[in-house]
């Protein structure tokens, strides 16, 4: 539930409401109890993002994109490679 700003035109006393969407708005003034209140238009919520991780995590630079591809390549051709020896001994067991 959002937090509203509310505002008295009679009194210029501002506050804080905390309730529901669709809830209706409040009329009447809760330190001069006249009904000149008006809803002020807030900026909302913001997501804050604190911490180093976001960056590093979610925008990473080209040249460490190309690295880590590099590496990935490296490593399923070694994988690759590795499978083939074994095939190799594996017949070379059977033939024995």
């Amino acid at each position: 539930m959002p937090t509203y700003d509310y505002e008295c035109n009679a009194c210029n006393h501002t506050f804080e409401l905390f309730q529901s969407i669709t809830a209706k708005h409040i009329r009447k003034c809760p330190e001069c109890g006249k009904l000149k209140i008006k809803r002020l238009i807030g900026t909302g919520s913001t997501i804050i993002f604190k911490g180093s991780g976001f960056y590093q995590t979610d925008y990473r630079s080209e040249e460490y994109k190309s690295r880590q591809n590099a590496e990935k390549s490296s490593s399923t051709s070694e994988t690759k490679d590795k499978k083939k020896d074994k095939k190799k001994e594996e017949k070379k067991n059977v033939k024995d």
